[in-house]
């Protein structure tokens, strides 16, 4: 790979603020890397719209990054890598794809004990069964249980990650999964971190509770190195933040649950232009 490329940015795309606990993860594992995040705010969610729809969106995203002359692109969205990575990879040859769906596979594949694996996503992810083909693929003695939680997107977006209502909505989530005796949960969603405490405390110790984001990030690193695109200059990364519609709330959300402190002023496009 040439040299110029280790200097060029890492490109992150979600439906919307959710991708930020995978952009979290990779600092931690990254910190000298330069990142610029796309958040598809005014379109979220994506979890519920036609996989057509899906593709045009993740098409749009993407091509936004690369305008941004960046090196890696990391789809920080389960709904887009549930429907969108094989014609995402085929249209776009020239640029390496990391999706969060595949790090949280082979994850789970490799920890559970009882084979009984559970999957929460939107309703998008559910129905393509991307993870329940994926899991399959990687050993077929797991069995896989699926539930969609549709409303945990909204509450994300809105900053309600906690509390009376959460916790009870997220009870009538899991109970069914809970049921099947799974050892294993995987968050199949970049939002879905958001409640992990909540989710592991009502899962209990026996069940491991997957966080797509780290696991993710792991993979980001890994590539880099392998294609040896990983920047060793002795700085601090610089994070950009484009935003399709700037919530009211963005703010609070970087500063008080995602920990992230941006100095760069956050950017709003129209990403129907790309």
């Amino acid at each position: 790979m040439k040299k110029n490329y280790q200097n060029r940015p890492i490109g992150i795309f979600d439906s919307g603020v959710g991708g930020l606990t995978v952009l979290k993860e990779i600092v931690k594992f990254l910190p000298n890397e330069d990142i610029i995040y796309f958040g598809d705010t005014a379109r979220v969610p994506y979890g519920i719209k036609s996989a057509d729809t899906i593709k045009k969106f993740a098409f749009q995203d993407v091509n936004f990054l690369l305008s941004k002359n960046i090196k890696i692109i990391v789809v920080a969205c389960n709904t887009v890598s549930s429907n969108a990575m094989e014609d995402l990879k085929l249209k776009y040859k020239n640029i390496p794809f990391v999706d969060v769906l595949m790090p949280n596979a082979i994850y789970a594949s490799q920890i559970t004990n009882n084979f009984k694996i559970g999957v929460i996503g939107t309703p998008a992810t559910i129905l393509s069964a991307a993870y329940k083909k994926s899991l399959k693929r990687l050993n077929p003695k797991i069995k896989v249980f699926s539930k969609m939680t549709p409303l945990l997107v909204p509450l994300a977006e809105e900053g309600f990650i906690k509390g009376q209502i959460v916790d009870s909505l997220l009870k009538h989530y899991l109970k069914s999964l809970i049921g099947k005796d799974i050892d294993t949960l995987i968050l199949g969603c970049t939002h879905y971190p958001l409640f992990e405490k909540s989710i592991s405390k009502i899962c209990g110790k026996n069940i491991s509770v997957i966080n797509s984001a780290k696991h993710t990030a792991r993979t980001v690193k890994n590539i880099l190195e392998d294609y040896n695109m990983e920047n060793y200059e002795n700085k601090k990364g610089d994070i950009q933040i484009y935003l399709s519609d700037i919530p009211n709330n963005f703010e609070r959300i970087l500063k008080r649950f995602l920990k992230i402190r941006i100095s760069n002023k956050i950017e709003k496009i129209n990403i129907e232009n790309f």
